[in-house]
C-alpha cells in the first residue's frame, strides 16, 4: 500500500469501466488471493448442510453412535476452516480496499499538483475533498466484488450440483431462481447510476457555492449580500435533499429486494423440499440439507445484489475521478524544446515594453493594478504572450526550467497546512540561518515570536489562523527562501503598516542583491529602494528612470504615487482602494 501511494502508476482514464479495471490488474496478486479464498470460504460454507444429512441419515437414524461421532468431528473441522478462511479473506480484501483507496488518493493529488495554478479555476477546493474521500472509498468499495463477488459465482455452481443430486426440481428452481433475482433488481440498479450521478453533480455545485461564501464572507457583509447569499445556498440545499430522496429511494429499493427476495427464495425451495420429504422422494438428512443449502445461497445471491449495487455506485464515482484526471493544465503556447538561456538574461515584454535587467529590483507603477499584474503574468508565463528571456521566446522554453528560474509571488498563493517551518520552506530543507536570514527579509519575526512553538507552530490551511499581514509575510519569506533566479512579487507589502513596509523595502533590496526581482507597487517607500521604476499609462511604459525621477518628470507618476490621483488618471478607480487579487483581475 506504501509503494501504491509512492508510486501508483499511470490510470487507465478512457472509461470508468477502464479505470476499475487498471485497480484490479495494479495488484493481480493480492486479487487473485483475495478470489482463491473468498472462493473456498464460499464453497466450504456448502459442506456444513452436506456434513449435517450424512450425520443423521447414517449417524443419527439407524443409531451407528461412531459414525456419528465422525461427521460430527468432521463438521467441528470444516467449521474451524471456514473462520480461518474468513479472517483471511477478510485481511486480504481490506488489503485490496485500502490499495485502490491510496492508489486513487495519489493519482488525485499528483493531478493537482500538475494543474498547478490552474486548479482553482478549474474545480473548487470542496468538489477535490469530496473527490478525494467520497468517491475514492466508493470505488475501492467496489473492488470488493472481485473477492466475495467470484466465490459466490462458484457456490451458486456448487449448490445447483449438490441439489441436482438430490432432486432435478430443487436443482431448476435454483438454476432459474437467481437470474429471475437478477432481472428483477438490474432495473433498479441502472437507475441508481442516473438518480446518483445527479446528486453528485449537485452536491458539488453546492460545495462550491458554499466555499464561495465562506471565502468572501466580510466583503458580502460590507455590501449587504449575505442575506441573499445564505438564501441562494439554502434553496439550493433543499433541491440537493429532495435530489437526496430520489437517491435514498432507489437505494432502500434495491436493499430491500437484496434481503427480502432471497429469503422469499429460501422459502420456496424449502416448500418445495418439506413436501417432497412428507412424499417419501427424499430422506429427512436430505431435507436439512436441502434448506441448508439454500440458507447458504442466500449469502451468494446477497453478494450478488450488493455487487451489483457497489459497481453501479464505482462507475459514478469514477467518472468523476477519469474527468478530473483528465483536465490538461494552461498552455501557454507551443510545445517547449530550449532549455532557456544558459546565464542570467534580459526578460522582456513587448506588449508593454517593460524590460528586465538581471541583477536589479525593478518595479512596475500603474494606476490600475490589473496592468502591471498582467505584465507579471506574461514575464512569468501565465498566459499566452510573445515574452522573450535572453532572445528566446518563452513559450518555447522548457516550462520546467521556466517554473524553476522564474518565480511568481502573490497574494493568491495557496498556504498548505502543516508547521511554519514546512510551509515557508516548501520542497527544500533550509537550515536555520537562511530561514533566519528569509524571516528577518520579510519581517516576520514578530510572526514566530508570536506562535506558541515558533517555526514548529502549525499553521492552518491557507493560513486561517493568521492575520491578513501575517499572510503577506509568509508568503514573502515563503519566496525569498526559494532564491529563484528571478522574483516577480506581485503587491508585496500591500497588507503591511508603514513601519513594516520602510523594513521590508530595505531588506529586500538587500536580501535580493545580485539576483533579478520584479515588485508591482505604488508605495513610495518601496519604489525608493527600486534601482528602476517603469511607470506604466494603459498597459504601456510611459517613462522609465529612478523614483525621483519620475517624481521630478511625471506629474501623473507623481500624484499616482502621493494617493492623490484623480479619477482620469486612475481610469475610473477610487483613491486609495486596496489593489485587487491576481486572480480578480484575469
Amino acid at each position: 500500500m506504501t509503494d501504491s501511494y509512492v508510486d501508483p502508476g499511470t490510470p487507465d482514464c478512457r472509461s470508468a469501466l477502464r479505470y476499475l479495471w487498471w485497480l484490479i490488474t495494479s495488484q493481480r496478486r493480492r486479487i487473485a488471493a483475495g478470489a482463491l479464498l473468498g472462493s473456498v470460504w464460499m464453497v466450504c460454507l456448502t459442506l456444513p448442510p452436506y456434513l449435517l444429512s450424512r450425520a443423521i441419515d447414517d449417524g443419527l437414524e439407524p443409531g451407528q453412535w461412531s459414525a456419528l461421532v465422525g461427521w460430527v468431528a468432521a463438521l467441528l473441522g470444516v467449521g474451524v476452516l471456514n473462520a480461518w478462511l474468513a479472517i483471511m479473506r477478510h485481511r486480504t480484501m481490506t488489503r485490496v480496499r485500502m490499495d485502490a483507496a491510496f492508489r486513487s488518493v495519489a493519482v488525485v493529488v499528483r493531478q493537482a499538483t500538475v494543474l498547478g495554478g490552474a486548479l482553482p479555476r478549474r474545480v473548487t477546493a470542496g468538489e477535490i475533498v469530496t473527490i478525494g474521500f467520497r468517491d475514492v472509498a466508493v470505488i475501492s468499495g467496489t473492488l470488493t466484488i472481485t473477492g466475495p463477488g467470484v466465490g459466490a459465482v462458484l457456490a451458486y455452481v456448487v449448490v445447483a450440483a449438490l441439489l441436482l443430486t438430490v432432486s432435478p426440481l430443487l436443482a431448476v428452481v435454483v438454476l432459474l431462481g437467481v437470474p429471475l433475482l437478477a432481472v428483477l433488481v438490474g432495473p433498479l440498479l441502472w437507475r441508481l447510476q442516473g438518480v446518483e450521478s445527479a446528486y453528485r453533480e449537485q452536491q458539488g455545485g453546492l460545495a462550491a457555492r458554499f466555499e464561495d461564501i465562506v471565502g468572501g464572507l466580510r466583503v458580502l457583509n460590507g455590501i449587504g449580500g449575505k442575506e441573499a447569499y445564505a438564501e441562494r445556498y439554502r434553496r439550493g440545499s433543499r433541491e440537493l435533499q429532495a435530489q437526496g430522496y430520489h437517491v435514498g429511494g432507489v437505494t432502500s429499493w434495491i436493499q430491500a429486494l437484496g434481503v427480502g427476495l432471497p429469503t422469499l427464495f429460501l422459502g420456496v425451495v424449502t416448500w418445495l423440499a418439506a413436501r417432497m420429504a412428507t412424499q417419501g422422494a427424499i430422506t429427512v438428512g436430505e431435507l436439512v440439507a436441502v434448506y441448508g443449502y439454500t440458507a447458504v445461497l442466500v449469502v451468494p445471491v446477497s453478494f450478488f445484489i450488493e455487487g451489483g449495487y457497489d459497481i453501479s455506485r464505482g462507475l459514478v464515482a469514477a467518472r468523476r475521478v477519469i474527468r478530473f484526471l483528465a483536465m490538461e493544465p494552461d498552455s501557454a503556447g507551443g510545445e517547449a524544446t530550449s532549455q532557456g538561456p544558459a546565464a542570467p538574461s534580459t526578460l522582456r515584454d513587448p506588449e508593454s515594453g517593460v524590460e528586465v535587467v538581471p541583477g536589479g529590483l525593478i518595479a512596475l507603477v500603474s494606476a490600475r493594478p490589473s496592468d502591471s499584474a498582467a505584465v507579471v503574468d506574461r514575464l512569468g508565463r501565465f498566459v499566452e504572450s510573445a515574452a522573450t528571456w535572453g532572445g528566446i521566446r518563452l513559450d518555447e522554453i522548457d516550462l520546467t526550467r521556466v517554473r524553476r528560474r522564474i518565480l511568481v509571488a502573490d497574494n493568491e498563493a495557496d498556504l498548505f497546512a502543516g508547521p511554519l517551518r514546512e510551509v515557508i520552506c516548501g520542497a527544500r530543507d533550509r537550515d536555520e540561518e537562511a530561514i533566519g536570514r528569509g524571516v528577518h527579509a520579510a519581517m516576520a519575526q514578530d510572526i514566530v515570536r508570536g506562535l506558541p512553538d515558533g517555526l514548529d507552530s502549525p499553521v492552518d490551511a491557507q493560513g486561517r489562523n493568521l492575520s491578513g499581514g501575517q499572510r503577506q509575510r509568509v508568503r514573502l519569506v515563503r519566496a525569498l527562501l526559494a532564491d529563484p533566479e528571478i522574483l516577480l512579487a506581485v503587491e508585496p507589502t500591500s497588507a503591511v503598516d508603514a513601519h513594516t513596509e520602510a523594513a521590508v523595502a530595505a531588506r529586500l533590496h538587500a536580501a535580493r542583491s545580485g539576483r533579478t526581482t520584479v515588485v508591482t507597487s505604488t508605495s513610495p517607500l518601496l519604489l525608493d529602494r527600486a534601482d528602476t521604476v517603469y511607470y506604466l499609462v494603459d498597459g504601456s511604459v510611459a517613462a522609465v528612470g529612478s523614483h525621483r525621477e519620475l517624481l521630478d518628470g511625471q506629474p501623473g507618476y507623481r500624484r499616482l504615487v502621493s494617493r492623490g490621483v484623480d479619477d482620469d488618471a486612475l481610469g475610473g478607480s477610487a483613491e486609495g482602494t486596496v489593489p485587487p487579487s491576481r486572480e480578480a483581475v484575469r
